[in-house]
């Protein structure tokens, strides 16, 4: 199944208005999962972006590094 994070030409980071809108939450929530580090997010020329990877782990969705399931490949 493919879902929006796992296209191959995904961008490497979102916005947090972007990240809200992939978690269908208020721009609020996702500042505030950043703030007390259950979202982890970088300073990209001056702006809060979310990693691409950060967002597909909170979602749970397999990220270029992580195993497959079930452990070996």
């Amino acid at each position: 199944m493919r879902t929006f994070l796992s296209n191959p030409a995904r961008p490497a980071y979102y916005t947090v208005r972007e990240a809200a809108s992939i978690l269908c939450v208020d721009r609020s929530s996702v500042s505030r999962a950043i703030r007390v580090g259950t979202l982890h997010a970088v300073r990209r020329r001056g702006r809060l972006v979310v990693p691409a990877a950060a967002l597909a782990r909170l979602l749970g969705e397999p990220t270029d590094g992580d195993p497959p399931p079930g452990g070996m490949p």
